[in-house]
């Protein structure tokens, strides 16, 4: 046998025992009959590199190191999934799909939602090509080669595989996950050397994904569920498939790791019976889970309700109810934000949760601190859902000790001593000094280098911190002009707050240049991503999107009146009003001009916007709590979209107040004083001609 045939049969073994492994659950070898047989194949690939197959196993032991991740847009867009906590909700949205296909019979798929990554895959001619994390949901992280590095995703898949033949080109999704033995071995090998344990499977996951040396990343057994099927119809112009349903066997038929936890629900009924039944059961699973997608079965139907700005119409999450521990309050710290925003943090007595240590937890602002009732040292509940940052909920006030004592809210700003404001009908307390608070600088400056914005990832917190320090730059416009001689040799120790442990932040001539070379290639950087660099309050990513399509260029925005801006779609009047606000500051100006002298993108594609209508003209509007279809900009955008006018507050002007969901009891106590009428979401929709959801 030539050494070229041995590498094809030992390719196709390989891959065959994989299979076995990780689709059927069964191995016809044992690990060092499998290991010895890799070993042979990557012998002889080094010693024959033109006869190594592109879907050779030995990809999957890593050895490629990435500088950086190339940025890819996602051919179809990565969208997020609608949450929901309740049954009612469920309800709700059961009654919008049989309403959106005008009672036609329809069926859901649920799947469990598993507490990982979201990545895409490319597969071009049965192979493997690209591999890609979510990012913003247009655009991600190329990690092909970590991607490569799972073993129970497919690296080449037969065109006759299963009762469907393989498309030519087609993407796959699915969540990345560490399984929590891989998790628990990784953190007892960390603990054996005295290095710090990993927070989270996600986490660790997350960071692994990121690594720039696939064989660190080989060496974690990261895995992968799929769960979704995208591809062109084919050349006849018939869809591949017809449901979900279809696509996930022909996943699990082609060769992909697809969970067989999956059920087809014929009613909400059933869909709810199948929430309960994971309640419990999928702390029995080998991965962490957070609750459970249901998807319209047929992509016909999908087709037909369609999406909203954010999410499909025909999916949603329901997420478990939050894990909560008990402990003690111990004192209040006060962190500013980029926006000058001061937000409470309660210190805790280190308690385990959902995992996870936790010793700080969110309180959000003073009205929270006062509904709460909390005071220091009492006994707290706190609770980790959907978000991040775990947050005080409850407090246990049959064991409130003798030596609890009122929270003072600060006056003054906790780190620079400025006067805090308030404005009317904002819940947090501001630092207005936000060209020289220290914080606020250092957070305007994360988010000006962030990837989403400039993309300058060569300059991390602690490398920010030391130009500050060092007064070599004020605002974002000084990037752009640092020298190789102001940076190199420069140096500090912090110490992280955290752990208590110091480190060094030095920059040497290799530092260096990485930071000039990311600071010139981030003028390449769109428009749209330099204006949400510039960190205007409420423009986000998409409200930068949406002023660029509608004006086109920087000049034409700076000179944008109110109403010009209130014509862009979803630009309601707060984001109006903080355009304007940050445009008539001279502070600002000088700095655009500064960014437009270092070659900035100011310019980019003008698109023709047409207004919605009229019909809310003359009528006046407030709204309180939150909503199924609208987020808290998307209702002020359709209410100025359609003529009508947002008022700051109830009063005899007000025409509407719009109750939604843990709605305030103070504006709704008011409205019925002065006998303003109330509306629902549905009522709201009903005004706008909106027959579809009303």
């Amino acid at each position: 046998m030539t050494p070229q045939e041995r590498i094809r049969e030992l390719t196709a073994q390989l891959t065959y025992y994989n299979h076995q492994y990780y689709q059927d659950s069964v191995s016809e070898v044992d690990d060092f009959t499998f290991d010895q047989l890799l070993q042979e194949l990557t012998d002889l690939e080094k010693q024959y590199p033109d006869f190594r197959l592109p879907d050779s196993p030995t990809a999957r032991v890593g050895g490629t190191i990435s500088k950086e991740f190339p940025t890819v847009y996602h051919r179809f867009p990565m969208l997020s999934l609608g949450n929901t906590y309740s049954e009612e909700d469920l309800i709700e949205f059961d009654t919008r799909v049989r309403k959106g296909l005008r009672d036609e019979p329809y069926e859901y798929i649920c799947e469990l939602k598993f507490d990982g990554v979201a990545l895409s895959m490319t597969y071009e001619n049965g192979v493997l090509v690209q591999g890609a994390t979510r990012g913003d949901g247009v655009r991600g992280d190329d990690i092909t080669h970590n991607i490569r590095t799972i073993r129970s995703l497919p690296l080449r898949i037969s065109p006759g595989k299963g009762h469907i033949s393989v498309p030519a080109l087609f993407e796959v999704r699915g969540e990345g996950f560490l399984p929590l033995a891989e998790f628990d071995r990784i953190n007892k090998e960390r603990e054996d050397i005295g290095e710090p344990l990993l927070a989270n499977p996600r986490n660790a996951a997350s960071g692994t994904f990121k690594q720039q040396d696939s064989g660190a990343v080989a060496q974690r057994r990261l895995d992968c569920y799929l769960y979704s099927f995208l591809a062109d119809p084919d050349p006849s112009g018939e869809a591949i498939f017809h449901t979900h349903e279809e696509s996930l066997i022909a996943l699990r038929e082609w060769g992909f790791n697809v969970s067989p936890t999956w059920k087809k629900c014929t009613t909400i009924r059933e869909v709810m019976e199948y929430i309960n039944e994971w309640d419990t059961k999928r702390f029995e699973l080998p991965l962490g889970t957070d609750g459970i997608v249901i998807k319209v079965n047929r992509y016909d139907q999908q087709r037909e309700l369609g999406y909203t700005a954010k999410s499909p119409r025909w999916a949603i999450a329901f997420k478990y109810k939050a894990q909560a521990a008990s402990t003690t309050l111990n004192a209040i710290q006060y962190q500013v934000g980029r926006t000058g925003a001061v937000t409470p943090v309660a210190m805790l007595t280190p308690v385990l949760l959902a995992g996870t240590i936790v010793k700080r937890a969110s309180l959000h602002n003073a009205n929270e601190i006062e509904r709460l009732g909390v005071m220091l040292h009492d006994t707290v509940f706190v609770e980790k859902g959907g978000e991040i940052i775990p947050k005080v909920t409850s407090v246990d006030l049959s064991r409130r000790p003798a030596d609890a004592q009122p929270i003072v809210y600060p006056t003054e700003c906790p780190a620079c001593g400025t006067p805090l404001i308030r404005k009317e009908g904002e819940a947090h307390f501001y630092c207005p000094n936000e060209k020289y608070c220290p914080p606020q600088r250092q957070a305007r400056f994360e988010h000006f280098i962030q990837r989403r914005a400039m993309n300058i990832e060569s300059l991390g917190e602690g490398k920010i911190q030391l130009l500050i320090d060092r007064n070599l730059v004020l605002n974002p416009a000084d990037l752009y002009d640092l020298t190789n001689g102001q940076l190199l040799g420069l140096e500090k120790t912090y110490t992280d707050e955290d752990t208590g442990k110091t480190r060094t932040v030095k920059f040497g001539q290799k530092t260096v240049d990485n930071i000039l070379t990311a600071i010139e290639r981030s003028k390449a950087q769109p428009f749209s991503n330099v204006l949400f660099a510039l960190g205007i309050r409420y423009v986000g990513n998409t409200t930068a999107e949406k002023l660029v399509d509608y004006f086109g260029s920087m000049d034409a925005l700076m000179v944008a009146n109110r109403e010009q801006l209130l014509a862009v779609p979803d630009t309601g009047p707060r984001i109006a009003d903080s355009l304007l606000e940050w445009f008539a500051d001279a502070d600002n100006v000088q700095q655009v001009e500064r960014l437009r002298a270092a070659d900035l993108q100011f310019v980019g594609t003008r698109k023709e916007v047409v207004a919605e209508g009229n019909t809310l003209a003359g009528k006046t509007f407030l709204y309180t709590g939150t909503f199924a279809g609208f987020d808290r900009e998307e209702l002020e955008a359709k209410i100025a979209a359609n003529g009508g006018k947002l008022l700051s507050g109830v009063s005899k002007k007000l025409n509407y107040l719009i109750v939604g969901e843990n709605a305030g009891p103070s504006k709704v106590a008011k409205a019925q004083q002065l006998n303003v009428p109330m509306i629902n979401e549905s009522e709201f929709r009903s005004m706008l001609g909106d027959t579809e959801h009303s």
